[in-house]
């Protein structure tokens, strides 16, 4: 385990589960904090602003990281958080950069209500947890990368049995199980149009991207996170916020 990654876990759970928020933010973020959450400033102080009162209003906090890893000095993050005896249910994922010394240095996200009913039927934060670090990261990386471009970007719905098991485990809120509802969801209005791929890392057989898709009207953040097996997208996990007008933001947005 890196520093930076060991960093992204202390932030999560000492910070925001533990209500340290004041400590774990100056303990954890570098010589800056750039921002991306559009509702959260820049800066330590942008961060106790947003999280302070967090921790005021929701005395009970049970938030679980599900997945996570590095990859050089990024490191991807999803969790799972009940507030208030679930009261209010989200699921995130968040991507941090680091520097050398593994301090955090900036931070984007996307934040998603808990849908316990999907369409597939998998749990939305269930499914593979565990790293598998013998996998070849930049073969897996390189599938990822290519289904990207060739699927979710140039639509060529013809060479999805390239990329995806027949057998896919769907864990996204609304696309039915297995390659054929992922393909039922990718030539639908719902998918819309993937027009940017803005980052891609990944360890071992866990590969994650973050771009922008927009359907109906409508700018998408999304993080897709991708497990990979015997050179195939064996398990698939979606989490997607709306981009806010950009009067609302609080720091630069979300990429």
């Amino acid at each position: 385990m890196g520093q930076g990654l060991d960093n992204v876990r202390r932030i999560y759970l000492e910070g925001i589960a533990g209500g340290n928020a004041r400590e774990a933010v100056h303990a954890y973020t570098g010589h800056r904090y750039t921002q991306h959450s559009t509702g959260v400033a820049d800066g330590a102080e942008g961060f106790l602003a947003f999280f302070e009162p967090f921790v005021a209003r929701n005395p009970k906090r049970d938030i679980e990281i599900k997945r996570i890893f590095e990859d050089g000095p990024w490191v991807f993050c999803s969790a799972y958080q009940s507030l208030n005896n679930g009261a209010a249910q989200w699921v995130t994922m968040d991507m941090f950069h680091t520097d050398t010394s593994g301090l955090i240095l900036e931070h984007w996200d996307t934040i998603a209500p808990y849908v316990a009913d999907t369409a597939s039927g998998e749990d939305m934060v269930g499914g593979a947890q565990a790293v598998d670090t013998s996998a070849d990261s930049a073969a897996n990386k390189s599938i990822v990368l290519e289904y990207t471009k060739q699927v979710r970007q140039e639509k060529n719905l013809t060479s999805l049995d390239q990329f995806v098991a027949d057998d896919l485990i769907q864990h996204a809120a609304g696309i039915k199980a297995g390659r054929q509802g992922l393909s039922g969801w990718l030539g639908s209005a719902e998918n819309g149009d993937y027009e940017m791929l803005f980052k891609l890392i990944g360890q071992g057989d866990f590969v994650v991207t973050y771009g922008k898709r927009h359907a109906k009207g409508a700018d998408i953040a999304v993080f897709d996170l991708y497990r990979i097996a015997d050179g195939k997208i064996a398990e698939h996990w979606m989490n997607e916020e709306p981009i806010s007008p950009r009067e609302s933001w609080g720091n630069s947005g979300k990429f």
